[in-house]
Order: structure tokens, then sequence, then C-alpha cells
């Protein structure tokens, strides 16, 4: 009854302030509304008014300024508790609002609530409002003088133009001056040229001294000086052009010059979205019938509003600007949530999808987007502070064990935490919006979808049924959008952000709200096919495809099968140059490998789902949209195409190949036409995710692709001793040399497949993931069954995330007939595109195949260090196997050679080079890269030596990481392990003599480098407990591979 009661109380004291508010907003429209009242007369009157609508009226003084005029009520004292907002006419701002709060009388944290400022900005609004009347009067007045002068013919027209523009806009009057002298000067007239000269610094003029050193400023004129020349210019125009073509002139710059005020919001940085949103909206509304932009005002003001709303990367910007229109922003903003004095931007993903949508429909190529709402990336931060989780932004800097174990509980914390209510109320309205149509929730964060940075996968996008009330429609929305905003703090992100050095960058999150695209088939709600496409084509199945042919990979339904790995189902390939040649030729083989299943909307369910597609089908035959262009008859060992009234739904086997579709040509035409055109605008090759609906094509995502380096095809050692080959391979190979291999971690597939509990088959992938972070990186391989990071059925591939792999070499994927292990080659799914672009070698191998060579008892018969390195894990000693490769092999190390020439690839174990040898497993023969870790590794030893143990409570340090290891780059950090006594006091100390240290460092490597790190140490700190329970980086003491390295520290007793 209490907390009801509380409720209750709260709910009254809500409806009495919003009272309040619309009390004081319905008196101040009473004031400006009195036509004999003066401008002073209004002020004086407001800011006595105002505060009545605040928390705390009695606390509250208001203050109006308006161009020299300073308006206050009779208790106005400024303070720490304000709030403000300017006032703005014709683009120009002429004063302020203000509201201050006495400090002496405040006793809580922040006396303003979130819906003052709203109101103080309709209280602003309704203040220009009256201005711009007044203003618009006075106008009205010159003018009507104006039209008695030309009705009496004394001045020319454009005299009369100019004078009235003189008295009215200073501003304006004096950019008329200046295009005027610019375009005399282009007409070759010569006063012009000395006009221009006298304000310039080459050419002498009277009054004005000439200057003759060029390497000094030039004289400021003096106002009253710079008039003269401005009335002087177009006394000059009047002796060289005729007065019809001044007053064109005159007239097109004025028309143009209604842009001005849009320009000046976008180049002011400290302008929030509402006020860009309000520009932009004037504008759309301004008949600009008779106006013509300029192609530079228009680029200026695309480039600006991009960087402001969009992205501030320049590859973006630059193609971006040429092919948009100003109104087209416009649906953006109407349709976008932000807070007050928002700052923030829509992300990458909308930016990369909104940029391509433009370059397609104005090369005219037919396809849409969803319907969209957008939420802004600083509500992200709004969220995080509103529920005092600051912590969680500090998550990026823990070990990732740490990052892993944390996540589930801070997705049930982001879960259970309130929303700011402004951002409920504007979040209901776009649900409204929607309806009950299905929607999806999307990510579109700061980095996401950047050149260089792609994040595929990464983070969370959820499909909702959107069924139900209202109210529980909105739940549901709000619960998927706090699980998105967790989703930048969990493991693969981050470790995806250390990977590509973004881990200092400001990351945000804003979110896109879009409608699902597709149509109702009974039940269930879906397109009739979606997928992604890639204008590079990284893994080709024949040797007539290029890599610039492209990739398409669709699937039936929604396209979450196209980019997530299935284990147990497939999606059909095509080449967009060339979709007559396909990955299974023969009919039997297609078969086998189609598409069964389907991902759908299930709307009297209200969830998302995976069924049959035939089931599908046979339940809704007349419903299916499509059907006859997207199925074949698999009918004695053949495909057919039958027409939808030709198909007998009992009997056929229907497959879908899209074979009837491919066969008009027109959309796959379409599908490269639109990756070529991407392509060539933004100067990259792209992938896109699209749907295809009720005949339309709609464009969900537009990126740069991530793509590895290119790479030469390997010579293939053509006579090997068979004894030391660890296998060979003839599908699907690509280019390249993976060498200095010195561990394999080897998931033995029939052991796996042995395994009977979802608990152990779990483990393995866990276990894999401990031995990703134990071992050297790049210096060891994984091998396994089936389809590892898939969806599905856990038997059909081991459960690992970006995480669990990043630091690999390579992936191989073992197909045993015995285990129908199939290593589906998963082209353009998220986990083969992180592969790709951390540059992780990927090869399926089967080695049941004819003349295919895999000596897996070479791994098994050796030594197996996983007890070792993982105790916790030994259990799994029979089905992951972890050997040393140089140990085992008298110091040789594993290569691996590829050539996709002639589809041919080997693994040997070979001697290690010169080089390798000097440097012990760790080495690179790049001579730059030697000399980076050497000299870090001098300094690291120096710092050791220099340490005083007793002054600082130090009891050993360490040398890990990339200097450890002899590969470490020009921007590489120098990893310390220190291990420090427990609850010492003196590890402040210790930090800022390390800190000097590293900046000192840093300004080293960069004269060294040229590279700019502000600092250079990357310190960890273990105690006596870390080390006993082997928790974070105290793993690497006494490790058996990659084991820290320790360095001789100063005297104990100095």
């Amino acid at each position: 009854m209490k907390s009801e009661a509380f409720e209750n109380n709260s709910l009254l004291q809500r409806l009495n302030e919003r009272a309040k508010e619309l009390d004081c907003l319905y008196r101040v429209k009473e004031i400006i509304t009195k036509e004999q009242l003066s401008v002073d007369d209004v002020f004086s009157k407001l800011v006595s008014i105002i505060p009545s609508g605040w928390q705390f009226p009695d606390l509250c003084s208001a203050r109006i300024v308006y161009e020299n005029k300073t308006f206050e009520s009779d208790n106005f004292v400024t303070s720490k508790w304000f709030q403000n907002v300017k006032l703005n006419l014709r683009g120009k701002t002429v004063g302020a609002v203000e509201l201050h709060y006495n400090n002496k009388n405040i006793l809580i944290t922040n006396p303003f609530l979130p819906e003052e400022q709203q109101l103080l900005n309709s209280i602003a609004e309704r203040i220009e409002n009256f201005l711009y009347q007044g203003d618009l009067q006075a106008t009205i007045a010159q003018w009507e003088i104006a039209k008695k002068d030309l009705d009496s013919n004394k001045k020319p027209d454009w005299m009369i133009i100019l004078e009235l523009v003189e008295k009215m806009d200073s501003n304006l009057f004096n950019k008329l001056s200046r295009l005027m002298l610019n375009r005399l000067c282009l007409l070759g007239v010569e006063d012009a040229k000395n006009v221009l000269g006298c304000l310039g610094i080459n050419k002498s003029c009277e009054n004005i001294p000439a200057i003759q050193d060029l390497n000094i400023p030039s004289l400021k004129i003096k106002f009253e000086l710079y008039n003269k020349f401005n009335q002087n210019i177009f006394k000059i125009a009047s002796d060289n052009l005729s007065s019809d073509d001044i007053t064109d002139y005159l007239n097109k710059w004025i028309r143009e010059d209604k842009t001005g005020f849009l320009v000046s919001v976008l180049e002011n940085t400290n302008s929030p979205i509402s006020e860009i949103a309000a520009a932009i909206s004037r504008f759309h509304h301004l008949d600009l019938t008779d106006v013509e932009i300029s192609t530079y005002s228009s680029s200026n003001i695309n480039t600006l509003f991009i960087q402001r709303i969009f992205t501030e990367q320049i590859e973006l910007v630059r193609p971006a600007r040429e092919y948009i229109d100003i109104n087209d922003f416009y649906p953006i903003l109407q349709h976008s949530i932000y807070p007050n004095n928002s700052h923030g931007k829509l992300g990458g993903k909308s930016a990369g999808l909104f940029i391509a949508w433009q370059f397609l429909k104005k090369s005219g190529i037919e396809v849409s987007i969803p319907h969209t709402w957008c939420v802004s990336s600083d509500y992200m931060l709004k969220f995080v502070y509103y529920n005092n989780l600051e912590e969680v932004l500090e998550q990026k800097y823990k070990n990732i064990e740490e990052i892993r174990a944390d996540y589930t509980n801070l997705i049930q914390v982001f879960k259970n935490s309130n929303f700011p209510i402004d951002l409920v109320n504007s979040l209901s309205m776009a649900i409204e919006d929607f309806g009950q149509k299905p929607i999806i929730i999307r990510s579109s964060s700061l980095l996401e979808d950047r050149f260089g940075s792609a994040f595929s996968g990464k983070y969370k996008s959820l499909f909702l049924a959107n069924q139900g009330t209202k109210e529980e429609r909105l739940t549901a929305v709000l619960d998927a959008i706090a699980e998105i905003y967790a989703s930048i703090f969990g493991p693969d992100p981050i470790e995806y952000r250390k990977e590509h050095n973004l881990l200092e960058f400001h990351e945000e999150m804003a979110i896109l709200i879009q409608e699902v695209v597709g149509e109702q088939v009974g039940d269930y709600f879906f397109p009739s096919f979606a997928g992604v496409g890639f204008g590079y084509n990284e893994y080709r199945w024949s040797p007539k495809i290029r890599k610039e042919d492209g990739l398409l990979r669709i699937v039936p339904g929604l396209g979450t099968r196209a980019v997530d790995r299935l284990s147990n189902d497939y999606p059909v390939l095509i080449c967009p140059s060339n979709p007559g040649l396909k990955v299974n030729p023969m009919p039997t083989e297609a078969f086998k490998y189609s598409p069964r299943m389907m991902d759908v909307i299930n709307l009297r369910e209200n969830i998302f789902e995976t069924i049959e597609i035939n089931e599908l089908i046979k339940k809704n035959p007349d419903l299916f949209p499509d059907i006859e262009k997207l199925f074949s008859v698999f009918e004695d060992d053949i495909f057919k195409t039958k027409n939808r009234y030709q198909l007998d739904f009992e009997k056929d086997e229907l497959v879908f190949t899209l074979e009837p579709l491919i066969a008009t040509k027109d959309i796959i035409r379409r599908f490269k036409h639109i990756l070529d055109t991407l392509k060539e605008r933004l100067d990259t090759v792209v992938d896109i995710e699209f749907a295809y609906s009720k005949d339309k094509l709609y464009l969900l995502q537009c990126r740069p692709q991530a793509g590895s380096l290119d790479s030469i095809p390997a010579p293939i050692p053509m006579e090997t001793d068979q004894s030391t080959i660890l296998f060979t391979a003839k599908k699907f190979i690509t280019n390249g040399i993976v060498d200095n291999i010195n561990y394999v971690v080897y998931v033995d597939p029939d052991q796996y497949n042995a395994l009977s509990s979802l608990q152990d088959l779990e483990r393995v992938g866990k276990a894999v993931g401990k031995l990703n972070s134990a071992l050297p990186k790049r210096r060891f391989i994984l091998m396994g069954p089936g389809r590892w990071g898939s969806r599905g059925d856990i038997k059909m591939g081991v459960k690992v995330n970006y995480s669990d792999i990043n630091n690999t070499a390579m992936l191989l994927e073992i197909a045993r007939k015995k285990g129908d292990y199939v290593p589906e080659v998963s082209f353009g799914t998220h986990f083969f595109q992180d592969l790709v672009e951390a540059s992780i070698k990927y090869l399926p191998l089967y080695p049941d195949d004819a003349d295919v060579v895999f000596n897996d008892a070479e791994i098994t018969r050796s030594k197996n260090m996983l007890s070792e390195i993982l105790p916790e894990f030994s259990d799994l000693s029979d089905v992951v196997f972890v050997t040393d490769i140089k140990k085992e092999n008298d110091g040789k190390i594993l290569k691996v050679f590829m050539n996709e020439d002639i589809n041919q690839a080997i693994a040997i174990f070979d001697e290690a080079s010169a080089a390798e040898s000097t440097l012990d497993i760790y080495s690179h023969t790049d001579v730059k890269q030697l000399d980076y870790w050497s000299w870090r590794y001098s300094m690291a030893e120096t710092i050791a030596a220099s340490l005083e143990p007793a002054r600082f409570g130090v009891k050993a340090m360490y040398l890990i990481g990339s200097t450890k290891n002899a590969n470490a780059g020009p921007m590489s950090d120098i990893d310390l392990l220190i291990h420090i006594e427990e609850g010492s006091n003196k590890k402040g100390m210790l930090s800022v003599w390390l800190d000097g240290w590293s900046r000192c460092l840093g300004r080293m490597n960069f004269l060294r480098t040229g590279y700019k790190t502000d600092q250079l140490l990357d310190v960890h700190y273990i105690t006596d407990l870390d080390i006993a329970q082997k928790t974070s980086m105290a793993i690497k003491i006494n490790a058996i591979t990659d084991a820290a390295r320790k360095l001789n520290i100063g005297p104990v007793d100095a």
C-alpha cells in the first residue's frame, strides 16, 4: 500500500509540474500577442512571469538579453545552477533567455527537471516568432517607402533594393558588395581590380600605406573606410554594367542568401541536433522554386551535415557530398530521436545505408530502404549515467577472461535498468508510427561500418514481432535497446577494438529501428529472400571466377541465415558476373546442399523462429510469395521449373534454387550494377545486406568490405618426403604461406562426436578460447571438425566466438565422411569475414578424398600439452590435443603452402630459418620489426635495473607481449607484468614513477619511428593471491607456452 501511495503522489507531483508549465506558456503567449506593447514592455513582463513554470519558482530568477539591452526579474542573481537558450533572428543570434536558481537556497544536486529545458525552448521559440513578426512589419514599412521611390522613378531598381538591404541587414549588404566586386574582377573591370588590390597587400592605395614585405600581416582597414569601398564598388558596377544586369545579380544573390541560416547553424560546432533539425525543416518548407543553389554551396552544406550527423570519415564525406540533395536530410531528422542539447551522431550503419541509397537513387538504380527511426548515439551515455553505471566504461581495459565472465551479468544489469523519460516518450511515438508491423532493433555505433573496421556481427541486432498492446511493444523495444547497449561491452567487440588499435577511441552506440521487409503468410512474416553481397569474392569455387566478379549469398526468409554460420544448412551462392557457374554443378549435389530451413517471425506466438521450408509451404501453398520464381522441382535427379498452377504441393520436392529468377537475369544484373556503382562512388569494394519482397529490392546495410592483403600463389613442394607432411588439400584453396607455426591445436573429430553432454561439448570451445590467450599469437593453428562458430547443432562444429580464435594463424575445418562433418565454406558470414579481416587463413580439409594426405597420428601420438597449459581441462585430453611442433620434430616448425591457381595446399615440417633460430620461436625476419622489439626490450631491462624494489614494494618484474615475443611494431606497447606486495600502499608512487618512463619512451619512439604515442608502457599489477589463483595476467607466470620473461630488477636492499 505504501508503494502504491508513493507512486500516486509521484504521479500527482508530475501532473502538477506539467500544469505549471502549461500555465506559464499560456501567460507568455498572452503577453507577446498584445499589439500595444513594445519589445521592451514585453521583455520586462516576461522576466517576471517565466519563473512561475519552474519547479521552485520562489528561488528562480530570469533574464532576457536582446541586442544591447538586458531585462531582469526583481530578484535576479547569477548562479552555477542555470539554463539558457539563444534567441535567433534571420539566422543570427540576437539575444538569450536565462533561468538561474539562488545557490544559497538550493540543497539538491540538480534543481532542474528534464522537461524544463523543453519549456525554455518553447518560450524562446515564441519570443523568436514575436521578434520575427516585428521585424517583418518593419520590413514591410521600408518596402512601402521603397515602392514610392520606384513609382516616382527617381532611382534605378537595383539602387532601391540595395538601400533597403543596407538598412535592414548590414551583413547581407556587405556580402552583396563582396560578390559584386568578385563578379566585376572576373569580368576584367580594371577599376574593380584596383579596389581588390587596395584590400590586399600587393598594391598601394590612397590613405592606405603600401606593404612591401609579404611576410608581415596586412593592415586592417577601418570600418568607415571599408564602407566607402562598398559604395565605390556599386559605383564601378553602374559604370560598367546595365541597371538590369545589376538588378539580376542582386536578385540572384539575395535568393541564394536564403540558405545562409542553414550554413550558420551547421558551421557552429556548438549547435545541438535540435537546432540543426529546425534549420533543415525551415529550409525544407521554404519556397525555393526560383532559387538556384550553387554547387559549392550545396557541397558545403552536405559536407557539414554529414560530418555533424553521421560521420567525419573523409572517405565517406568526400564522395557523398556530390550526390546528396539538401532536402534528403529532412526525413532523416523527422524520424530521429535525440536528447536536449544533443551533439551525438546516428552512427556508422546509418551513414553507410543513407549514403549508399543516395548513390544508387541518383544513378537510376531501383532500390528502396525500410522505414526507419534513429536514436542518437549520446543517449547510450545518458542511459549509463542515468543508472549510475559509469564503471562499465572501464570494461574495455580488463583482461578478456574478466570481460567474458562479466558480460552475461552485465546484460541483465542493463535490461533491468531504467531509461530516461524523454527517450521513453519519443520511442512511444515511434512505436505508434510503426503500428504492429515487425521491426528490427539494430546497432549503429560510431566505430561500426567504417573504413578499416567493419565490426561485422560484433554488436547485436534483434528482431521483434511487435505484437500486443502498445505498452507491451514499447517494453520489448526498450529491452532490446538495453541489450544492444550492453553489447558494446562484450568480449568480441572489445577484442576487435584491441586488434585494430581502437580501444582508446571514443565509442557510442546509436540505434536503428527498422520495419522488417516482408509480408505475412499465415502466422508468419518474412521476405521472399534475403542475403549479403560482396564486391570481391575472397574464395572462388571455379578458376573461371575472378576476385572482382563478386559474390551473393542468399537464403529464403530473413537474412540471419545468410550472415550467421549454420551447423546444419546451406545458402545459395551466386557469382553475379557469371551466375551459371555453380558451387555444386551436379543436380544431386545441389539438392543435397540446398537450404532446408528458413528464419521467420511468428506473429501469433510473437517470436523469432526457424522452421522447415517445406512445412511452411504445405501449410500455406497459395500464400507463399514468389514461389514459382524461387523454387525448382527436384524430379528424376534433375531440376525442373513449374509455374504455381503446375505444382503439386503434396508430391513435388520443392528446392530453393532461385533458378527461375536467375534465368530472367534482371535481378542478378541489378545486384552487379549495385556493387559496381558503390565501388565506383566510394572508391572501395563494399559488402551489402539486402532483402527482396513484393517485387521490390531493399538495401539494408552497406559498408567497406573487410579484406586481407592480396597474397601470391605459393610454390607447392612436389618432391616431399611423406613423413614430413601433416596434410594436403585440393578444395577451396586460397593463396599464401603460413609459416613459423610452433603449435597445433587439434580437436579430434571422432572423440568430439563421442562426447554425450552439452556441457562437455561447450567446454571444448572454452578450452580453445583459453588456449587462444595462452599460446603465442599467430604461432599456432586450429584444426577440428565441422563448422566452427556456427549456429545450430553444436555437434556439427566447435562453439567459439571471435575472441576465442582471434590469435590463431589458421583455421582448418575437417570433413570426415564417417561423422558427416561438412565444413560449409561460409563465404560472406560474419564469422568468415572476421577471418578474412584478421588475415587468419582458412582451409577446409577432406581427408577421406582420394590423393589427400592427413597425418593426424603425428598429432595424437605426440605429447599432449593440454593438461600442463590448462590443468582444469585435463579431462578433455582425449579430445583436444596441443602439440609443440619444435619439441616433437627436432627443432622443425610447420609451414603451410597454398596455391589457388592449381587448387593445392600442403603443410610440411621444415627447418626454421637462421633468423628464427636466433630469436627462438617468436621471431620475424623483418629487419624493421627486429629493431622495434630489440630497442623496446633494452628499455624494459633498463627500467627493471633502475627500479628500487623496497621503495616501491616490488617483488618481481616480467616482460610479456609483442616485445618479449620479438614481433613488436612501431606503435606497440611495452607490456610489463609487475608482482607487488599484497595490500601495498606504494603502488601509487610506483605508478607515478612508471608514468614518467612511459611518457619519455613515447617521445623517444616518436623521434625514432615517426609514430606518435603519448605513452609506451602498458603495466599490469599482480599479487601473491593472483599467482596462486592464476587469475588475470598471473597465468603468464611459469606458463608452459608464451610464459612471461623475468627481468633483473635493482638490488633488494637498494
